[in-house]
């Protein structure tokens, strides 16, 4: 006998989307809840989503994961931000960070009209946050008697995506009560409701009520069922390929780099992370600008290694989102809602939001279901939108001389949205009253790192009251001495780890 609330939710597809997605449904409903996940034995996790945002700690938290526990069993790491190495010029060496914390007193008072009018030496970041000079010297953004997910600076993971999802999935189904279902799907019934039921090889078939599709860039259920629609972006992020290897350290006193480093080339730019035992290396690139033979070359250089003998692993990169990201009673989470390149590392997070607004906004009864479903497709339409004019906003600052750098920048591959955000920035800082929502995937803060850690600088006409700059000026003093009693006290981000996995 069918009712009209909802009471069983099935996630097709299991990688990091579908079972951070079940993990956070679980974690909250319970036993309430019957929720299930089914995933193919057959389909391999691609596994270079390495990096995460600080609202990984929280997520892992409230779903009674042991921060320590992960740690070793993930092979993680601190990561406190990113190092942008060479993306303003390729004349002359240079970096920037985008720290995690934010500037100091960022939610009472904007610093950064401050900091431009008086230019203080060194970068932003350095002269509003102290985690720059921790990343600089290699420095764990908490002691060793802090509690779990507790810290002094803000941080996120890097993290082996691979034993990522085992760790995930044990912790679902032993734990959290997710029941597992091993099988492929060929047929996918529908009906006035949306998605009725699937059926499998195994000769399965399994029926709910919510269908959350996990299945990756095939989308199995919302984008080949449901006919979602797919937006290309590429005219506006040119990056479509990846070249990936996992380096060894050269031994075990090597430093482990509490932060993820982005290093421009000539045709993208090479991410280096940092895991307790092994590094994961990869350049993207666009493929219009450069043959997989020469990026090669290029990731050999860098890596400094015979690349081929690491077992290179080639990735094409889809850039875009589905026009529609829940019909009827199916919504997409993960790649199978969309994806673009790994820059500023935005795929997790956007797992996590997405699930999370399922759990909070879960429909008590089915005819909530079209209200809830048409407002978290227009905040996922505007969270996409915001992601690509975020990352497309790195390459359009840059000075670099290359075709692709110069192609970034032609007004014709730039958003309406992002043209107008640089018209207003020109006499203009970003802060709070610049963006619509209150849970923005990049604040101001994010905006200010990038503009100022680039060389943009504002034209302001009004200035600061003397009281203002008196009070900016024991702002910036105040983290001058926060900078010193952190460097003072915090231990070396492999010391800290190893004292971690021996607990």
């Amino acid at each position: 006998m069918s009712t009209n609330r909802i009471e069983s939710i099935l996630i097709v597809g299991g990688g990091a989307a579908g079972w951070l997605t079940a993990g956070i449904l679980a974690a909250r409903y319970g036993k309430s809840l019957q929720i299930t996940l089914i995933e193919s034995a057959d389909v391999p996790i691609i596994g270079v989503g390495e990096g995460s945002w600080p609202s990984l700690r929280n997520t892992l938290r409230d779903m009674g994961i042991s921060e320590t526990e992960f740690f070793k069993e993930c092979d993680a790491s601190f990561k406190q931000g990113v190092k942008f190495i060479n993306w303003r010029s390729e004349a002359e060496p240079s970096f920037f960070y985008h720290p995690f914390s934010l500037p100091t007193g960022f939610i009472e008072r904007n610093i950064a009209t401050w900091w431009i009018a008086n230019q203080p030496q060194g970068t932003f970041a350095d002269a509003v946050c102290a985690q720059e000079l921790l990343c600089e010297n290699n420095l764990a953004p908490r002691t060793q008697d802090t509690p779990e997910y507790k810290s002094h600076v803000n941080y996120g993971y890097h993290l082996d995506a691979g034993k990522f999802v085992d760790f995930l999935s044990h912790h679902c189904k032993k734990v959290l009560g997710v029941k597992h279902i091993l099988g492929t799907i060929n047929k996918i019934t529908q009906d006035e409701n949306g998605i009725e039921s699937v059926e499998t090889l195994e000769k399965q078939r399994i029926q709910a009520d919510l269908f959350i599709d996990c299945s990756g860039l095939k989308s199995l259920l919302l984008g080949e069922a449901l006919g979602a629609k797919f937006i290309d972006r590429s005219d506006e992020l040119f990056i479509d390929s990846a070249l990936a290897v996992q380096v060894p350290y050269a031994n075990e006193a090597s430093p482990i780099l509490p932060y993820t480093i982005a290093h421009a080339q000539e045709a993208g730019w090479i991410w280096d992370i940092g895991l307790y035992s092994r590094k994961g290396i990869g350049y993207v690139y666009s493929s219009g600008h450069m043959s997989d033979d020469q990026a090669a070359a290029a990731l050999r250089k860098y890596v400094g290694a015979d690349v081929d003998k690491l077992s290179p692993r080639k990735l094409r990169i889809p850039c875009g989102h589905r026009q529609t990201f829940w019909i009827k009673n199916c919504v997409a989470v993960g790649m199978a809602a969309g994806f673009i390149e790994p820059l500023e590392a935005s795929a997790l997070v956007m797992v996590e939001l997405a699930a999370s607004y399922i759990r909070d906004q879960l429909p008590q009864h089915k005819d909530a279901m079209p209200v809830i479903a048409k407002r978290f497709n227009e905040l996922q339409t505007y969270r996409w939108n915001s992601i690509v004019d975020f990352l497309k906003l790195h390459y359009v600052l840059s000075g670099r001389k290359s075709s692709f750098w110069k192609d970034n920048k032609s007004p014709s591959t730039l958003s309406d949205t992002l043209k107008e955000s640089l018209q207003l920035w020109q006499y203009h800082v970003p802060y709070k009253k610049d963006f619509l929502y209150k849970e923005e995937v990049f604040p101001a803060a994010s905006y200010q790192y990038i503009l100022y850690g680039m060389g943009f600088r504002p034209q302001l006409q009004f200035p600061l009251k003397d009281s203002e700059n008196a009070l900016f000026t024991r702002q910036w003093q105040d983290n001058k001495k926060l900078k010193e009693g952190l460097e003072a006290v915090l231990p070396g981000t492999r010391i800290l780890l190893k004292s971690i996995r021996a607990r």
